[in-house]
């Protein structure tokens, strides 16, 4: 019984579908295009295999190569594109409309940290009680928050009122 073809990477020695191919030795020499069953013999009496690099040429190209090697390397560097690539996360902010000159300096002073990271913040300003009747307030103070980042980011989503707390979300330019 013949073994199953590969469900995910290149296909390889028998499993490739193509009559003809053209054939790249170890050294990275151009051999030009041969018959498939002529190209697996010479991968074998160099005790390699031959893999298929690029299957949508015409015609295929396929290289003397070390099979599980190829695999093994392909696995590590998308294992290491995963491991580099950048999320970009929301993060909050909470303040209340009467907020202090201090306080309002210290949050804003977080605000720049996480844009610097390159991650979204979402402002939230709540309002309790009497506040209600003074959302004017809290909207001042989030234009204050729009107008002083500016320079290194875009308000994403405009100050908003949804039940007692008011949205604005920013993102890095």
């Amino acid at each position: 019984m013949a073994p199953m073809p590969p469900k995910n990477g290149p296909r390889y020695n028998e499993f490739i579908a193509s009559p003809k191919v053209r054939v790249i030795d170890e050294e990275g020499e151009n051999l030009g295009v041969m018959l498939t069953a002529e190209a697996i013999e010479q991968a074998a009496s160099v005790g390699m295999d031959l893999v298929e690099v690029s299957p949508n040429a015409d015609p295929p190209v396929c290289k003397f190569l070390d099979v599980g090697k190829f695999k093994y390397e392909a696995q590590k560097k998308a294992n290491l594109a995963r491991k580099s690539q950048k999320t970009q996360e929301i993060k909050e902010i909470k303040m209340r409309p009467n907020i202090d000159d201090h306080d309002f300096d210290v949050k804003m002073r977080k605000v720049f940290d996480f844009l610097g990271e390159g991650d979204k913040v979402k402002m939230t300003m709540r309002f309790r009680g009497r506040e209600m009747s003074h959302t004017q307030l809290g909207l001042n103070v989030l234009q204050r928050v729009a107008e002083l980042t500016s320079e290194i980011a875009k308000v994403e989503a405009h100050p908003r009122t949804e039940g007692r707390q008011m949205l604005m979300v920013i993102a890095p330019k």
